[in-house]
């Protein structure tokens, strides 16, 4: 195996040691799937991204967790972008495109402020949640007697509390939790983040991650949840022990999810 230039990115925040930290691989060829997951299984980090170019400023890109391969995940593509930019694979100004399971998605990078801070904008699809009846003991795993709880056609949960200090004292039993898909609490923003007018956290036993810290592919889901109450555009806070917010704007069957990130390793994969 060729060594592969490897970084580890602080995702969802513009300080390091706080947002989603995320592993990213670059390949210059095609890898074997088990090789892929074993690599995630040693970066132990809620997932790394493996990027290879297939065209001008186009990466064909996928995600794995410790344990399994996903379909999407936020921070991570957040982190690959940032890469490709910072590191010199594509043109600072350019938009780059990824090829992925869950169709092609964009991500672009905007200069804010005199001191060249970027923001880095990605185009994801919308999921929506509707609301039906909990299945039995999910609630109960979570540590809850009750909560509005909605799920999408392609398996997030979802449960809405009243306020967001239920969600931060929120002590789930991991053990019983795996038993469920990966679900997202949410509940209006207490000013504990700014002006951050939402509040969430996610919990992923079921896929290796216990709680995720700052989970973009969550906010298609909130995206569409809250829109209805708060309009198309708000400012998001995941209360992970990590901390971490984004910009998310419902744009019609699309989600521009917005945040920054911080480069902490860089480093080369040999083995």
């Amino acid at each position: 195996m060729n060594e592969h230039p490897l970084f580890q990115v602080d995702a969802f925040t513009g300080e390091a040691f706080r947002g989603n930290p995320a592993a990213v691989v670059v390949l210059d060829e095609p890898a074997d799937d088990g090789w892929q997951q074993a690599v995630a299984a040693e970066m132990n980090l809620s997932e790394t991204a493996f990027l290879r170019n297939v065209g001008p400023a186009s990466y064909a890109l996928r995600w794995f967790t410790p344990t399994v391969e996903v379909e999407l995940c936020g921070h991570a593509t957040l982190a690959a972008a940032h890469v490709l930019w910072t590191e010199g694979f594509v043109d600072d100004g350019a938009p780059i495109r990824f090829d992925t399971r869950s169709g092609p998605l964009v991500a672009t990078r905007h200069t804010t402020g005199d001191d060249g801070d970027a923001v880095i904008e990605l185009d994801f699809p919308a999921n929506t949640a509707v609301e039906r009846p909990a299945p039995d003991g999910f609630l109960a795993a979570l540590g809850l007697d009750a909560g509005r709880f909605a799920a999408t056609a392609d398996g997030w949960y979802l449960v809405e509390l009243p306020d967001a200090g239920a969600v931060r004292r929120l002590t789930p039993d991991f053990a019983a939790l795996a038993a469920f898909p990966t679900c997202v609490v949410t509940a209006p923003g207490d000013g504990g983040s700014g002006d951050a007018a939402v509040v969430s956290r996610v919990f992923g036993p079921s896929v290796g991650i216990d709680e995720d810290p700052v989970t973009g592919s969550a906010h298609c889901v909130l995206a569409t949840w809250w829109a209805g109450r708060l309009g198309d555009a708000f400012r998001a806070e995941q209360a992970s022990a990590r901390g971490g917010t984004l910009d998310v704007l419902l744009a019609g069957e699309r989600v521009l999810l917005a945040g920054r990130a911080v480069t902490v390793l860089r480093g080369h994969l040999v083995a």
